[in-house]
């Protein structure tokens, strides 16, 4: 009698045998080639799975995984939404961080000067933020030349001399320190909306003068005199810098039209003296609270060298429960004051329609298999960091709690719902991580937190890659 083998056990016995031949040669825990026919083995592709491998080979997963359902309930109805007009762009770079927290304050103006609209120049800031991080890289590159370079804090300043990434307390220490000018004072070039080459030649530049200030030290130079090749260095900055974002105004004359057409007169500003006049918001109001589950609550914490300017302060904030910042933050939007927050905005985020909804992808049932991991363990595994930041613009309230947001992202138009997003309160626990919000909106309890002796928290941390 004639007996047909499946080809597929004649390969998983033949994988057996090599496996018992060469088993004493394999280390222990590696993947040897009886580990990998057992794993092939343990395959086995019915006709649902053969559909999915159809499906899934031959298709976007995000198409594949979108719940229908939740796209179904879906609405863009808010019980408060602020004024803002306008959508900004970004574009190929990384400073969301600056653009929301200029979002921050443009309904403010818009709202004070009668205004069909208005924009900051982001590049402005921008250029004195390059600037800023390139004296802080090498003024930590005098501070720590006796170190090894493969220490792990010099690691991390080398990784990226110049980066795009920050924060909220950026914001103020630049505009406390440079002001701001209107867009079409210092407008975008190509270099602003796209970084990465202007970057990549700046930073290299860097990290060839911290080997010289390094060489120097070596050689027995004194601070003093590192700091006179360092002035140097950051006129080769500034030069390099100026080539690709323009050169920042120390002076201008501007000037706008109302709503009514009426045309204000011409006059004259500094930066400085433009944010003291036309914008006039007190940066002092506004305090960092943050809800990172992999800490323990209730405390004061400061990150180590995450300063954008050296003569600046690190950044501190302290961390509460989620529903502690849904209610500063709606308590702020309903006095139509924005709020600058920042998330994870890799996941569970719809950018075709503009919806963030913890169960937007429903990947386990596409893949049966387990994803599930808390906030806390997301964070700590790097599953997940804060990596976007953008503004609150509206809620939507249902029996005194909220159930979705209003979200003025600065990619554009094209994304989203014209720009914006609706950002359920899954979402919000689930990959929200920190608010910008004013004292006057934050519990006593909350602003006493801020009297506590910090707790320092090291760069690498896994809070602060937006930073990077």
């Amino acid at each position: 009698m004639q007996t047909n083998f499946p080809l597929k056990s004649i390969f998983v016995a033949l994988i057996t045998i090599l496996a018992l031949a060469n088993g004493a040669l394999a280390a222990d825990g590696a993947l040897t080639p009886e580990l990998v026919g057992q794993i092939r083995g343990s395959l086995e592709l019915d006709t649902q799975s053969r559909a999915l491998y159809n499906a899934i080979t031959n298709n976007d997963v995000n198409e594949l995984a979108l719940n229908r359902d939740l796209l179904r309930r879906h609405n863009e109805l808010y019980s408060h939404k602020i004024k803002a007009r306008g959508i900004t762009n970004q574009k190929s770079s990384g400073r969301c961080w600056l653009f929301a927290g200029l979002n921050l304050m443009r309904p403010h103006v818009i709202e004070k000067h009668k205004l069909n609209s208005f924009e900051f120049s982001q590049n402005y800031l921008a250029f004195w933020d390059k600037m800023e991080k390139a004296n802080t890289f090498l003024e930590h590159m005098i501070d720590f030349r006796d170190r090894d370079v493969l220490d792990r804090e010099v690691e991390i300043l080398l990784r990226d001399p110049i980066p795009d990434g920050g924060w909220w307390e950026y914001v103020v220490a630049l505009i406390k320190k440079y002001g701001v000018v209107p867009k079409d004072i210092m407008p975008e070039t190509k270099s602003s909306e796209k970084t990465d080459m202007m970057n990549r030649l700046v930073g290299r530049k860097l990290r060839a003068d911290a080997i010289k200030i390094r060489e120097l030290a070596g050689y027995g130079g004194s601070v003093d005199s590192l700091r006179a090749e360092k002035q140097k260095m950051l006129g080769e900055a500034y030069r390099m810098l100026v080539l690709n974002l323009g050169e920042p105004p120390v002076e201008f004359q501007w000037r706008y039209e109302e709503k009514d057409s009426t045309v204000a007169a011409l006059k004259t500003y500094t930066p400085n003296s433009f944010f003291d006049e036309f914008v006039n918001i007190d940066l002092d109001e506004y305090v960092s609270v943050f809800n990172d589950p992999a800490k323990e609550l209730g405390k004061h914490y400061q990150v180590r060298l995450s300063r954008n300017i050296y003569d600046g302060r690190d950044i501190d904030y302290v961390t509460v429960e989620s529903d502690a910042l849904k209610e500063m933050a709606a308590k702020s939007v309903l006095a139509d004051q924005p709020v600058w927050f920042s998330c994870d905005v890799g996941k569970d985020q719809d950018g075709k329609d503009g919806i963030m909804a913890s169960d937007i992808y429903d990947y386990g049932s596409l893949y049966d298999v387990d994803f599930d991991m808390t906030k806390a363990q997301r964070t700590l595994y790097r599953e997940s960091s804060p990596n976007h930041a953008m503004v609150f613009v509206g809620v939507d309230i249902k029996d005194d709690k909220p159930v979705k947001w209003l979200v003025e992202n600065s990619w554009g138009t094209e994304r989203g719902s014209g720009g914006y997003w609706a950002l359920y309160d899954s979402w919000f626990d689930s990959h929200v991580f920190e608010i910008i919000v004013q004292k006057q909106f934050m519990p006593r309890k909350i602003l006493e937190m801020y009297d506590q002796p910090v707790v320092v928290v090291p760069p690498w941390d896994p809070m602060f890659e937006m930073m990077r």
